[in-house]
């Protein structure tokens, strides 16, 4: 059983898992003694829907994962954002199930409780197991530049429980960029090693693979003994959110998973948009008349700035914000980029870009269906022409709507010129990939703190 837990690297999800499971059910009991001195029998049944369905979204987070450490910050925010999402399911969903008064009864205290206890099960058992258990240990193929990365990557985010076991070098990729001391004997085979090593994933860190670079056979073999086998997108996918594009290839987006386009996807996401601007729209009218009013008192009319934006498929619309700049931030005509202290940006401005309050206006843009609330940022026509040009697949980002947010603005920064952009494409790609329901709320989440915080603002 060791065994198959420690190839899988489930130990310590399971355990999480049944953990949290049993908290949970107990989360709601204790709420709703402490509410009504209820026999745990009342609640039985609505305390296993709500702990199942919590379980479900806390999986759905990333909650369970083995291949990154989570922060703790992190894990309070991912697991608030689960929580956020499933008690108000579990208490309208309580009406129709037996004993479901009480557990609406008990909803207060069980806020606190089911939260405190998950934080609790996570710091004090889990993550002391997590470093007692096996190791789930990896071995890199190839010895370059690939290499270091996947290496500095794995020093970086420091997953729980994984151990970097070496580099097997290639013959006909002889370039060495990591340490001599972390390269393994080539006496054995492939499949040797990894046997030898107890090896449970192999990274394949090389970007030209064609030419019999890789050992095609051992690695086929490896893969039916049961070894996870990652290329490099799928690797940087999996640590960092994004996907590299200078190891990206046209195949990887033809065949690879995620892309999903269905009209479901296009109704719930349409719906979701409309829900939070029918939210945010009535908080955010105040805020925008008075912004409106100290824009016309700092410099007039326009107190709106409209400005032409690519779209989906490439659609132009245009994008709607509060001017930030002065009236001749542009007087030459040609489009630029804004820099870190911009002298175009007037005194209200750069307050307005430090809260992010010069978007609101897009909220308009939302609700006509030019924009998602959630998604890449549109760029301008001139850019993106330049853009298209000089980065690959630049183009992918425009087969899903625009977005007032997105997950390259929560993880990365202002992509004020070509080697920014370049970093904002593959979260952008990411996203595009994986885009769903719960990686929107996740954004939005996250861009209360990039909002509070002011990171990224120019």
């Amino acid at each position: 059983m060791s065994t198959l837990l420690r190839q899988h690297g489930g130990g310590v999800a399971f355990l999480q898992l049944g953990l949290e499971l049993s908290w949970l059910v107990a989360a709601v009991v204790l709420a709703a003694r402490y509410q009504s001195a209820l026999s745990s029998l009342s609640v039985a049944t609505p305390a296993l829907v709500f702990a199942v369905l919590m379980v479900g979204l806390n999986a759905a987070f990333g909650l369970y994962r083995r291949d990154r450490r989570l922060a703790f910050g992190e894990y309070a925010v991912r697991q608030s954002a689960a929580l956020v999402i499933g008690l108000p399911i579990a208490y309208f969903s309580s009406h129709i199930l037996p004993g479901g008064v009480f557990f609406q009864e008990a909803f207060g205290p069980l806020v606190l409780i089911a939260l405190g206890g998950l934080l609790a099960v996570r710091q004090i058992t889990v993550s002391p197991v997590a470093r007692m258990l096996s190791p789930y240990r990896v071995l890199v193929l190839g010895t370059g530049p690939e290499a270091l990365a996947v290496e500095t990557s794995l020093e970086m985010t420091n997953p729980p429980g994984l151990q970097l076991a070496g580099f097997y070098p290639l013959e006909k990729v002889p370039v060495r960029s990591v340490a001599m001391t972390r390269i393994v004997s080539t006496h054995l085979t492939l499949e040797q090693t990894v046997a030898h090593l107890a090896i449970d994933e192999i990274i394949v860190a090389v970007r030209e693979q064609r030419g019999g670079v890789l050992p095609l056979r051992e690695l086929l073999e490896c893969r039916l003994a049961g070894i996870q086998v990652t290329d490099l997108p799928r690797f940087f996918e999996r640590v960092h959110g994004r996907v590299p594009i200078e190891s990206l290839k046209a195949s990887w987006l033809i065949y690879g998973n995620g892309f999903r386009q269905s009209w479901l996807r296009n109704v719930v996401k349409r719906c979701f948009d409309v829900c939070v601007v029918g939210i945010m729209l009535p908080i955010a009218l105040p805020i925008m008349a008075a912004m409106a009013v100290l824009i016309a008192l700092d410099g007039g009319a326009p107190i709106i700035y409209r400005q032409e934006r690519v779209g989906r498929h490439g659609h132009k619309f245009t994008l709607l914000k509060f001017r930030s700049m002065t009236k001749d931030a542009e007087k030459d005509g040609r489009p630029s980029w804004a820099s870190v202290n911009d002298s175009r940006i007037t005194a209200v401005g750069r307050f307005m870009r430090h809260t992010r309050i010069d978007e609101l206006p897009q909220l308009i843009n939302v609700l006509r269906g030019e924009m998602s609330f959630v998604g890449p940022r549109p760029e301008r026509p001139a850019f993106v022409g330049t853009l298209a040009e000089k980065i690959p697949f630049y183009a992918v980002r425009h087969s899903v709507k625009p977005g007032l947010t997105g997950w390259a603005q929560v993880r990365y920064t202002y992509g004020g010129n070509l080697e920014e952009s370049v970093k904002k494409l593959e979260y952008d790609l990411f996203y595009v990939k994986n885009h769903s329901l719960l990686l929107d709320l996740l954004i939005l989440i996250k861009t209360v703190r990039v909002v509070l915080l002011g990171e990224g603002a120019r």
